[in-house]
């Protein structure tokens, strides 16, 4: 595996020990015509976060792709980033340069593949094997039968955490958020309920269940729903806010997707509306819709978001208390006069004034909403991520029984696995930076190595 160290991707909270950068890893794009024909098992991003219907982009290249003709250096960059493209696509279903993610799952799989390691796909886990206490194996169902594999060190869970198991979901998720999730739909929970009938304790999260992003939906043109995420590119800019039906903002909107959502789900919204002006559209985008209004229209048409002449009829035309929505942005508007967030201290962390605007002074997250229309709404909806809560596991990443005692032979990772963190987002990496060195503890483990 090849990483770098990102010089500047600050933690998400402030506090003792924090990092302004260095600590965050991002996987090296790979190349994935490396991988042949295979390079089709490779699940693509979703289709909102590819440019031209297949090609992947870097958050530092979107910038120079926006205007290309911009500088030297944008064009240069242009020209090699969408050139490889169109000849990927003459042989390709997408772009075979590969980034975050994607990038680094492939070359996981081109690692194994080129160490001969054996792998079944569309083989869902049917049952655990025991003997005496200690797990031997498993019974996996594939397109040729059922098939039984002894396990000489182990069985290790991954299989994606509660995600799509509807029945986990309604006992320990809030019961204001979706039966939905951002996860693939196979990831069912197989490993998880596999391992609580064989006495595996459950741990429900702590602090939350899951971790969360504030999403948008769109239709697409085949009849499809597709969602945004909205990570850092809009929430934390100035002149938007945040508010629940009842007009009123609830949060700081610069937070972590998980803070935001957490802010939600505290004040008992199931969601809320993104609201700005369109000088903000201009500046920064919203959701799909890109700086300089770039796809504005067709958003509008499709019912994406929401454009009004006033305040007052943006918030009847979404069903906002008007009045509130009025008195919030005046409140809105006199903070960000001072640079002061005196109601959820915007602007006040590390991290919300590195994904602000550095040119909007004294405050980079606070700009006044103008007292001209248009203004627009773009209702957004807590989205679980990943899993904090997963079978309970030791240092080694042993599945503990309900005693707190190991189970020989059965060990978790990832989101099968409930989360150190204990239903926090501290940082960048929170989901797989834990999956990945529970992944190699368990193998030393499981190896007699430690």
């Amino acid at each position: 595996m090849k990483f770098a160290a990102a010089a500047a991707h600050p933690d998400y909270l402030d506090g003792p020990g924090s990092a302004f950068g260095g600590r965050a890893l991002g996987p090296l794009p790979f190349d994935g015509r490396l991988l042949g024909a295979e390079f089709d098992r490779v699940r693509p991003p979703r289709p909102e976060f590819m440019g031209l219907g297949g090609m992947m982009v870097g958050r530092t290249e979107l910038a120079q792709l926006l205007k290309p003709f911009a500088s030297v250096g944008n064009l240069k960059a242009t020209f090699s980033i969408v050139g490889r493209y169109a000849l990927d696509r003459l042989r390709y279903r997408r772009g075979t340069r590969l980034l975050m993610g994607n990038a680094l799952v492939a070359r996981l799989f081109y690692s194994l593949r080129q160490r001969k390691v054996p792998i079944l796909f569309d083989a869902p886990l049917q049952t655990l094997l025991l003997e005496s206490g200690k797990a031997v194996g498993a019974v996996v169902e594939t397109p040729q039968g059922q098939k039984r594999i002894r396990a000489r060190r182990g069985v290790v869970l991954a299989t994606g955490g509660v995600a799509w198991n509807a029945s986990l979901r309604k006992q320990y998720f809030p019961a204001q958020v979706s039966l939905e999730s951002q996860a693939p739909e196979t990831n069912t929970g197989d490993g998880i309920v596999h391992a609580m009938q064989v006495g595996a304790a459950f741990d429900d999260g702590h602090d939350s269940p899951a971790l969360w992003m504030p999403c948008s939906f769109i239709q697409r043109a085949d009849g499809s729903r597709g969602i945004w995420p909205h990570i850092l590119l809009d929430r934390a800019k100035p002149g938007l806010i945040a508010v629940g039906r009842d007009g009123r903002r609830f949060v700081n909107e610069s937070d972590s997707y998980h803070d935001f959502c957490m802010g939600m789900l505290r004040n008992g919204l199931s969601e809320a509306w993104l609201i700005c002006d369109a000088d903000f559209i201009k500046s920064y985008g919203l959701g799909l819709v890109m700086p300089g209004g770039k796809g504005l229209a067709e958003k509008l048409r499709k019912g994406y978001l929401s454009e009004a002449p006033t305040l007052e009829a943006l918030a009847a035309k979404v069903g906002l208390d008007a009045p509130a929505l009025l008195q919030t942005v005046q409140r809105h508007n006199a903070l960000a006069q001072t640079g002061v967030d005196a109601d959820f201290g915007r602007g006040t962390s590390v991290m919300n004034r590195f994904n602000g605007d550095e040119s909007q002074q004294p405050n980079p997250c606070l700009r006044p909403i103008r007292d001209q229309g248009p203004y627009y709404a773009l209702r957004v909806v807590p989205m679980d991520l990943a899993c904090s809560a997963g079978l309970r596991g030791d240092v080694h990443g042993q599945v503990l029984n309900s005693q707190g005692q190991p189970i020989e032979g059965l060990y978790a990772c990832g989101n099968d696995m409930s989360s150190l963190f204990r239903g926090t987002y501290p940082g960048p990496g929170t989901t797989i930076g834990p999956a990945m060195v529970f992944g190699w503890r368990i193998a030393k483990h499981a190896a007699a190595k430690v």
